[in-house]
């Protein structure tokens, strides 16, 4: 069964293009070189200039264990820690996917 995390990040005053520069990096290095790393969304809400929201699904708790002990997760990590006010982690299992890729 998949596993899912959420995470919410409410970031300090004018960090936003710093913190995406890292959180994109970190995302894309996720989902391509993590065999279990399915999914690595990275949300901008349209009404708050300072929120990121992420959603990220996982082959199983294990990969997602492994994602935290990775080089690109540790820098980011490090260096988005002083762009941060507040974070938010919730955990999720994956019960049904409705889903119609688009080609």
């Amino acid at each position: 069964m998949a596993y899912v995390i959420t995470v919410e990040f409410i970031l300090k005053s004018g960090s936003m293009a710093a913190f995406r520069k890292l959180m994109d990096e970190n995302a894309r290095n996720s989902f391509d070189f993590e065999p279990g790393c399915l999914r690595f969304d990275v949300l901008v809400p349209l009404d708050c200039e300072d929120k990121i929201f992420l959603y990220e699904i996982y082959s199983d708790k294990a990969a997602f264990e492994t994602h935290l002990k990775t080089e690109h997760f540790q820098t980011f990590n490090r260096e988005s820690n002083d762009l941060v006010l507040s974070r938010n982690i919730a955990e999720f299992k994956l019960v049904c996917e409705a889903s119609n890729p688009k080609e």
